[in-house]
């Protein structure tokens, strides 16, 4: 697969100070600013009006930006909008294959929106339908494939110009656990094959197990990005939640258990608390003790080592609802 960049940069996103406000005074973007290198699968997570979406249309040219600047195979976004369109794949989340024709016929037309040479669309398709194990349905009509061959579909259709970035936004949702397995393998393939991918997910595990590196995007910027590894490894000891019978009381108990030893933080969300600390063997008992001293019965209390759902909450102040709610924290 060929990559051509102008400029001879290593990256094939390049997010600069990007900027969006829409009428009425709205800020979707407030100088959001990332990098995605050539032949990487990067990953956008945040809460719902982050402004994953908005970043994403911004970058496949279909919005425009208020101020900064993005660049896409080396090229602007803004200026050189057709010669990008040409170079990327975008797979929305909605399907976009037609139902009411077959797999093949919907490969075929979306071959020819980019001007695919008849015999060499006719190679692709094949290429695209072994590729994808959508032989034995290429002649169906649409509305009788699953939700993973739709998917599949989906994807292939995106591919059929050979682009050098695809986006994906939200490509496993609503999808079974076995057809999101299978939708990862493929998604872990192309990128094999040196296909740069930009993904947006409301899977935290599906983030983890696909991204080389991420973003966590929160009111319009980034607030912490890298590698899964990296951003949970730089999460201090481990991480403590609690739950309290009174319910009521839950203010009281976070100030008792901020003056801990061993406790470097607090956050609150909705009922629970969610305390970071040093050594989790020795702060539980320890947190218990000082909140039965205080009068507050414990209802639940947990332990765990720093996953993405803790980057998540510490870089947000929110827990990660999987399927994209996020729980508001009383901290923002």
């Amino acid at each position: 697969m060929k990559h051509s960049e102008p400029g001879g940069s290593t990256n094939a996103i390049e997010v600069e100070d990007l900027r969006k406000t829409y009428r009425g005074g709205v800020e979707a973007l407030r100088g959001l600013s990332f990098e995605v290198r050539s032949g990487e699968i990067f990953a956008l997570l945040g809460p719902n009006g982050a402004g994953k979406s908005t970043t994403v249309r911004i970058l496949t040219t279909l919005a425009s930006a208020t101020g900064g600047s993005a660049r896409v195979a080396g090229l602007d976004v803004a200026s050189d909008a057709r010669e990008v369109r040409r170079r990327i794949g975008y797979i929305a989340q909605g399907s976009g294959g037609d139902p009411l024709i077959t797999g093949r016929e919907n490969l075929q037309l979306q071959g020819q929106i980019f001007r695919l040479p008849p015999k060499r669309l006719r190679q692709r398709i094949d290429e695209l339908l072994a590729l994808f194990q959508l032989e034995d349905a290429a002649a169906r009509m649409v509305e009788t494939y699953s939700g993973g061959m739709r998917r599949r579909l989906d994807v292939a259709m995106g591919l059929i110009h050979q682009p050098e970035v695809l986006f994906l936004d939200e490509p496993t949702t609503g999808l079974d656990p076995k057809s999101r397995s299978v939708m990862w393998k493929e998604v872990e393939r192309l990128a094999r094959e040196g296909l740069t991918i930009l993904l947006t997910t409301h899977y935290l595990e599906e983030a983890d197990h696909l991204a080389q590196r991420l973003a966590i995007i929160d009111h319009g910027s980034v607030v912490v990005a890298g590698s899964p590894d990296e951003l949970k490894g730089g999460l201090r000891g481990d991480l403590v939640s609690i739950e309290l019978r009174d319910r009521d009381r839950t203010d009281e108990a976070r100030a008792t258990i901020e003056a801990v030893d061993g406790v470097s933080r607090v956050l609150r969300t909705g009922v629970e608390l969610y305390a970071q600390v040093d050594q989790g063997t020795s702060a539980v008992p320890a947190v218990v003790g000082a909140l039965e001293k205080a009068g507050l019965e414990v209802a639940q209390i947990s332990l765990s080592r720093p996953s993405l759902d803790d980057v998540y909450l510490t870089a947000t102040g929110q827990v990660f609802q999987q399927g994209g709610a996020s729980a508001s924290s009383d901290d923002l």
